[in-house]
């Protein structure tokens, strides 16, 4: 008897603690991302780095699964899956990338963790009610940004700081967007075979891009700095966080796998002062805390049960 409880207790830590071992790494390494891409922009176009990582995370993703001779999606499937490149690749992806060459690495981080809000007016636009909860979140929210923001007032008069802000807080509704779309139009089909697809024809939604405005640099012109900062990015960013992410997904509440939002801007803005010399203020470490109550408070409203 004692043995069945031992192992039942065993098992019940082992079904915790491989999912929970993947949120952290998730939350660690998603931060870290943005270090890497601010790296990368450094030495070649924003746009181009987006395209050529996307690309080779998607083509791993896709030879794999060729290898394995999985089924490919058919019919409606493509749609959803096109639509879900464009949403959470080519816009989302790209565009915080494009915006962290014109911003901090933890600044980036931090606006991209608003998405919750965008979902809540997404939703009261589309006629749900929202939840008390919900605003209470929102206005906090705004207020911690209102905070962050007192260190760089007089960065607002340069164009590049504001255009780096817009760029960010894009990519911020089309992942809204994109999460939106998963929920209402997820289809019966492998999800990272579908993630792999996804990279892949956002890159050439990216290239179709970046050729057509000529921004694109030569191969042999991208510093290894830069290769360096892609290989990170394919290897630790689009494969390796990932596959954890939808794991976590796949095997924990989505109250507790959605937190990593809320840890990823403060492993930027650490590593970004330890890395690369960032201001880290006692005003930014304030508004940050004062965001991710915020933030908590409106992903808590979503994530609430509904009685019926």
């Amino acid at each position: 008897m004692k043995a069945k409880l031992q192992n039942a207790f065993s098992n019940r830590i082992d079904a915790i603690g491989l999912p929970i071992l993947a949120l952290c790494c998730v939350s660690f390494f998603w931060g870290t991302t943005w270090l890497a891409s601010k790296e990368g922009v450094k030495h070649m176009p924003a746009l181009q780095l987006a395209t050529i990582r996307q690309f080779l995370g998607g083509l791993l993703y896709v030879l794999y699964f060729i290898i394995k001779k999985a089924p490919w999606p058919k019919g409606k499937q493509w749609r959803t899956i096109l639509v879900l490149a464009l949403l959470n690749f080519a816009l989302s992806n790209g565009l915080s990338t494009w915006g962290v060459k014109y911003i901090s690495s933890g600044l980036g981080a931090i606006i991209a963790a608003i998405f919750p809000i965008w979902i809540v007016i997404i939703c009261f636009f589309q006629g749900e009610r929202v939840a008390k909860l919900a605003i209470i979140g929102l206005l906090i929210s705004f207020g911690g940004i209102c905070i962050i923001f007192m260190d760089y007032l007089a960065d607002f008069i340069r164009p590049e700081f504001q255009f780096g802000i817009l760029l960010s807080l894009t990519a911020t509704v089309t992942w809204a967007f994109g999460i939106l779309q998963t929920t209402k139009q997820a289809v019966n089909f492998n999800p990272y075979f579908s993630l792999g697809l996804q990279m892949l024809l956002s890159s050439f939604i990216l290239f179709m891009i970046t050729e057509a405005t000529g921004t694109n640099i030569p191969l042999r012109q991208i510093s290894p700095a830069s290769w360096w900062s892609i290989g990170y990015l394919v290897i630790v960013g689009s494969v390796f966080t990932f596959i954890a992410f939808i794991y976590t997904l796949q095997h924990l509440p989505k109250e507790i796998s959605s937190i990593y939002v809320y840890i990823n801007p403060i492993v930027a803005i650490v590593l970004g002062f330890f890395i690369f010399g960032e201001t880290l203020t006692q005003t930014i470490a304030v508004g940050s805390m004062v965001t991710l109550i915020g933030l908590y408070l409106v992903n808590k409203s979503i994530r609430k049960p509904k009685l019926k």
